[in-house]
């Protein structure tokens, strides 16, 4: 994508599709505020979601949030789409309390961000992509409004092709394989605001920090270091979002004493501020993001902790 941050106040659109086409170089897309979604028809190689590293190849779609830093290193020539979206033209946290398993696709720190497309679903998804290219270059009547049905049939194929026996949601359901990563999971989910440390979650688990780190990569394609961090810029982003608590509140309540280092840590894993983050998007959201529910993060719907 040409245009990193979605601004409207620049006439940018809130929407927007390309094609995708990547060689043998590695390839870093400019950080963007906007949820992107990657079809990739043919080609192979690996992806970095921030730390996170994956195997792809064709026929799959790839789901990457907003700021997240991302990288591709190709073995064969891709070929595809992108379709990327702000949370103006679909706030996904809506959409999720609507249809009820889009926290499978975003902001999973558990899961791979990848569907894997059946042959049925190749052809659909690609008339998804194509109908959504065709309303943004023909802006007929209500254009944005089909791309908005074509965008939500799409959402809804993908999570229940990664879900597929169908009402099983929520943040990892479809890739803890090992069972030692569902109680990981459990226990990041009641501690991560207090317990930041790998070796700590090792003990609790009775097996060495080598042991789960190997687990971890091996199953997630990360480390629980990763992991922890992941959760809490989950936990950080939602309250930056959709609260007035100062970042220092937000950052004492994570278990951060020092707001400097938090905001370190947050700059580090976005490309901004957590004072940046929050006053572009209210700005560019209207403050409607602060009208939702404050008190919680619907997309990620854990069966341990349903307040974060």
């Amino acid at each position: 994508m040409t245009k990193a941050l979605y601004d409207p106040r620049s006439g940018d659109e809130a929407i927007r599709i390309e094609g995708l086409r990547l060689g043998s170089q590695t390839y870093e897309p400019a950080r963007t505020n906007c949820f992107s979604i990657y079809r990739i028809e043919s080609g192979s190689g690996t992806f970095w979601a921030d730390a996170s590293q994956f195997s792809f190849g064709p026929d799959v779609l790839l789901f990457f949030v907003p700021y997240q830093h991302i990288r591709f290193a190709p073995s064969r020539p891709v070929h595809g789409d992108v379709v990327q979206f702000h949370a103006n033209f679909l706030c996904v946290e809506t959409f999720h309390a609507e249809v009820g398993c889009s926290g499978l696709l975003f902001n999973d720190p558990y899961g791979i961000p990848l569907v894997v497309l059946n042959a049925g679903a190749k052809s659909d998804v690609k008339n998804l992509f194509d109908q959504i290219r065709k309303e943004h270059e023909d802006r007929d009547l209500a254009y944005s409004e089909a791309m908005l049905a074509h965008l939500k049939v799409l959402l809804i194929l993908a999570t229940r092709l990664k879900s597929p026996m169908g009402g099983a949601c929520g943040p990892g359901t479809t890739d803890l394989r090992h069972p030692l990563l569902v109680e990981l999971r459990d226990l990041i989910e009641q501690n991560y605001r207090t317990l930041h440390s790998p070796t700590e979650y090792a003990k609790r688990l009775h097996v060495t920090p080598k042991t789960l780190g190997r687990i971890v990569r091996e199953f997630l394609g990360t480390t629980p270091t990763d992991l922890i961090r992941n959760r809490i810029l989950i936990h950080a982003k939602w309250q930056l979002l959709h609260t007035l608590r100062s970042v220092k509140e937000i950052s004492r309540e994570l278990g951060f004493e020092d707001e400097l280092y938090f905001s370190r840590l947050f700059k580090k894993a976005t490309g901004q501020s957590p004072t940046f983050f929050r006053e572009f998007e209210t700005e560019i959201r209207g403050g409607s993001n602060l009208s939702m529910f404050s008190h919680h993060q619907p997309i990620l719907q854990s069966r341990v902790s349903p307040d974060t």
